[in-house]
């Protein structure tokens, strides 16, 4: 029988261990080509060492191809261990990649540099993703460490491009080695959660982003006659496309928001001056639509608003889609891999895990779309991509205790 109190012990006393780990991962800066890097080479080599030191059954550097990247390729790896029963394996799969710190005024700190206070440690990459990983290593490490078998076999995987669309990363992994995994699998994704650490999710939106180009004629602001002017026109299709809200108004308890929907976000430059009528304005909406809509009823949708506009302003309006990622087969609420995290949180923590969808996409979607139940779940303050990104260090003991339970079966 496993002796999960002292590996709690072990991970109770951890603290210091959690702070070291966290700030070399911090220091070695993982940013794709798509977001002004060369890759995530130093991180995952620093990981490498780090599982190599638990002596893994099986380890493998699979390199996808990307002539951006250094030395021509994005690093992922996989590392398993045997267990002591002949039982599905549990794979925890992390990201290396980080985005970039945006507007570094609106760090107290430097973003590479760890900064610890109290039990709050803050860095560029910290919660999302090096948390997930830190968790199911640390667990992993201090079962070893115990002088314990694994009750079952255990695979830990960092990917690459996971913030980019995972075409380097788990997309590529699953296309070439997809006989790594068994649809009986226990397969967590540690990149979404709550602060109470009971979100299993287990469904995803679909996720459309819409680009807008409203194309009139620049001329002096004084003369507004003389041009046709695209903010204008760009602000009432800006407007109309709150209809989609009405038109897409199903509702499904099952994810937070219950709704789907329609945000304008970003909107590119037009003219330098004031004193100018601009002739092209660009802008985009973020669609994240429940299952029970198709995303093509969504492109359609919002076509048949803007042609009106275009006819009444005399603009041109052009649509295109830069991002389209339609909603994989649900995980079911009552797959093996969420009453076992159920379980897991409830023997840890006394609460009760709850199986939910979001309307953000993660790396578990392609894990569904081949067939493989996947569960995203971890403990987060929900401070990814913000500035003075932050994770809890018992935060990060608690998940270790819960993926502890999951590799000992408990």
């Amino acid at each position: 029988m496993p002796d999960l109190g002292s590996v709690f012990q072990r991970i109770d006393g951890s603290k210091d261990e959690i702070i070291h780990v966290q700030r070399e991962l911090t220091a070695r800066v993982a940013l794709g080509p798509d977001n002004g890097g060369s890759g995530e080479h130093k991180k995952t080599a620093y990981i490498k060492d780090l599982l190599e030191a638990l002596k893994p059954d099986r380890m493998e550097e699979i390199k996808a191809p990307d002539e951006r990247a250094r030395d021509g390729y994005r690093p992922n790896l996989i590392a398993r261990w045997k267990g002591r029963q002949k039982a599905p394996a549990v794979w925890v799969l992390s990201h290396s990649d980080i985005v970039p710190p945006g507007d570094l005024t609106l760090w107290h700190s430097d973003p590479y540099s760890l900064v610890v206070d109290g039990d709050r440690i803050i860095g560029r990459g910290v919660e999302d993703n090096q948390h997930g990983f830190v968790s199911s290593y640390l667990a992993l490490k201090a079962i070893l460490d115990s002088g314990q078998d694994l009750e079952r076999p255990v695979g830990l995987i960092v990917v690459a491009d996971e913030e980019t669309g995972s075409c380097h990363g788990l997309s590529y992994i699953l296309q070439q080695h997809k006989d790594f995994f068994r649809p009986e699998d226990l397969i967590v994704v540690p990149d979404s959660g709550n602060e109470e650490g009971t979100m299993i999710e287990v469904a995803e939106k679909s996720m459309l982003w819409l680009k807008f180009t409203v194309t009139g004629r620049q001329c002096h602001a004084s003369t507004p006659e003389k041009g046709k002017n695209s903010l204008y026109g760009a602000a009432k299709l800006i407007v109309a496309l709150g209809e989609l809200d009405h038109r897409f108004d199903l509702s499904d308890p099952l994810f937070s928001p219950t709704r789907s929907t329609f945000a304008p976000t970003k909107k590119e430059g037009n003219v330098p001056n004031i004193n100018t009528i601009p002739g092209r304005d660009i802008f985009y909406l973020d669609c994240r639509i429940l299952p029970q809509y198709t995303v093509d009823q969504v492109v359609s949708a919002a076509g048949e608003i803007m042609a009106p506009i275009a006819a009444e302003t005399g603009l041109q309006i052009d649509v295109e889609t830069v991002h389209r990622q339609d909603a994989a087969p649900p995980t079911s609420p009552k797959a093996p891999v969420v009453t076992a995290l159920a379980r897991a949180i409830e023997v840890v923590t006394g609460r009760q895990g709850k199986p939910m969808g979001i309307g953000g996409g993660t790396v578990a979607a392609f894990f569904r779309e081949v067939g493989l139940p996947a569960a995203v779940w971890y403990t987060c303050q929900d401070t990814a991509h913000q500035p003075n990104e932050y994770c809890l260090i018992p935060d990060v003991m608690t998940d270790a205790k819960i993926f502890a339970c999951l590799y000992q079966n408990e």
